[in-house]
């Protein structure tokens, strides 16, 4: 009996491919199948509906990527090493599945509403981060989620940016300018 799973796999990998160039609204079970090369059957036999498969592609990546930051920021003691950590494997991350990034990236919109409060998610993976280094007087103290905000728009806009091909370098390039003005962003003026 057979398990499925490269079939799961290739209707994944085609419905990203596909909710990034059209967007989740503007394509359709037929336009994943098509473009699959499979029967809208064999869609259904994996996924109830797109909804489902949009959230799933979501969900999974979007929370999984979160336990790796979580687990790469605890290698290191200080707040500015964890978040270089953090920024560096970000931009690894896109620069390795650009397609997966983007989706998170322009779907988060939409499937954040999903998302439940005792979800781990990269938000609250610095949000923890930022409020240790913070009790530990490596910045001043601000409101955590102010922080986080702060420096996730410092990364997510220069992503949007790569996404729609408006950087030409990769992200991993910029890692170093990322790490250094999202750690301006925090520590500022205000470094006690």
């Amino acid at each position: 009996m057979r398990d499925g799973s490269k079939t799961k796999e290739l209707i994944a990998r085609t419905s990203l491919h596909l909710f990034v160039e059209k967007g989740i609204t503007e394509t359709t079970i037929r336009d994943i199948a098509a473009a699959a090369g499979i029967a809208e059957g064999t869609l259904y036999r994996h996924y109830e509906s797109k909804d489902q498969l949009a959230w799933e592609l979501f969900s999974e990546n979007y929370l999984s990527f979160a336990r790796e930051l979580d687990r790469v920021q605890e290698g290191y003691d200080t707040l500015k090493d964890k978040l270089a950590a953090m920024i560096r494997r970000f931009c690894a991350f896109f620069d390795q599945d650009p397609v997966l990034f983007s989706y998170l990236l322009l779907a988060q919109h939409h499937q954040l509403k999903k998302v439940t409060p005792e979800m781990q998610t990269a938000v609250t993976v610095l949000q923890k981060v930022i409020a240790q280094g913070m009790a530990q007087g490596e910045v001043a103290e601000i409101e955590v989620e102010l922080a986080a905000a702060m420096v996730l728009g410092v990364v997510l806009q220069v992503a949007v940016f790569k996404a729609y091909n408006r950087i030409n370098q990769n992200l991993s390039q910029l890692s170093e300018t990322l790490v250094d003005t999202c750690w301006q962003v925090l520590a500022g003026n205000g470094t006690p």
